[in-house]
């Protein structure tokens, strides 16, 4: 199934079973299913790709709009804008399975499974899928908090060798990698926040850690309108400097751009500027090695072949 969506049923999931609805979320999801089996002129408008994602979205609002709870509401519609139209129905079955087994589970105590091991694309997209689901949970104005944290966070990953080695364990049960992220951040940030990291652990693929880390800075990012700029520069970046790099971008992206600054003495001066797939290095190490690149290779060009007397021999 769609990890986006695998990863936006697992937040929907825990708050249903939080709120004690999951029962309720099961029943209605159960009874869609039926609907649309039991309609062949809905399943034909909802599994024709020919038809836009808006339109088959405004079909089940009309069906479902105060008749379900508004969670499943929004799983339904995530549904139809991630999976295939020729899988929709399939999907929905699948959304009822996943929710039917996960009451079950509960009923009987069971401990909760982990998430099956992806490819590092695809676990960043269930990651994000998951990321969708809880921003949708919190005010719009926590978000930006929520950002800050998890960009700190990453770098504290970053920066310390065992801790990154700790949670990039893949022989490390999750639920141990998940303990030392509950003792790290707790309740120190928002509730959100470790929610997100938490995953990230369980979600994501252990090797990604930081990769995972950054790509939900960038999710909260958008979930505001703004995309993420990691800025890796030799001095600190601020005030006027800070305005005119992240101006300088926005008019490159087309987007508001968020500077996220990681201070690397190592560069020697300059900045290196990566905002999604574009890479600007302007560091001064780069000019040095591309000098450095230049030098030797100007040396070979011109090095006297062996075995070769010269002009004085």
């Amino acid at each position: 199934m769609n990890p986006a969506l695998q990863g936006y049923l697992a937040a929907v999931t825990e708050r249903l079973a939080a709120d004690g609805t999951l029962d309720q979320a099961a029943s209605e999801l159960s009874a869609i299913s039926a609907l649309v089996d039991g309609s062949n002129e809905l399943t034909l408008a909802l599994d024709d790709g020919a038809v836009p994602v808006p339109a088959r979205r405004a079909v089940l609002d009309d069906l479902l709009e105060g008749k379900v709870l508004p969670v499943v509401h929004r799983l339904v519609n995530r549904t139809v804008t991630v999976v295939p139209a020729s899988e929709l129905t399939a999907a929905l079955h699948w959304l009822t399975h996943q929710t039917v087994a996960m009451v079950a589970r509960i009923a009987d105590g069971q401990v909760e499974e982990d998430a099956p091991v992806l490819g590092r694309l695809a676990s960043r997209n269930r990651v994000a899928g998951y990321a969708a689901a809880v921003f949708e949970m919190v005010e719009t104005a926590e978000i930006e908090e929520i950002e800050d944290q998890l960009f700190r966070f990453a770098r504290t990953v970053e920066s310390n060798p065992p801790l990154r080695v700790a949670l990039g364990d893949r022989d490390l049960p999750v639920r141990v990698r998940q303990d030392v992220v509950g003792d790290l951040l707790g309740d120190k940030v928002n509730p959100a926040t470790t929610r997100l990291a938490d995953y990230a652990v369980k979600g994501g693929r252990a090797r990604d850690i930081v990769g995972t880390l950054d790509a939900l800075v960038a999710a909260a990012a958008w979930a505001r309108g703004w995309r993420v700029a990691r800025v890796v520069s030799a001095q600190e970046v601020a005030g006027a400097q800070r305005r005119g790099l992240s101006e300088a971008l926005a008019r490159l992206t087309g987007s508001p751009v968020e500077i996220q600054v990681t201070v690397d003495p190592n560069l020697l001066g300059g900045v290196v500027v990566q905002v999604g797939d574009l890479l600007v290095d302007g560091s001064a190490r780069h000019r040095l090695d591309e000098l450095e690149e230049h030098l030797l290779g100007f040396e070979a060009d011109y090095q006297i072949p062996q075995g070769r007397e010269t002009a004085d021999g």
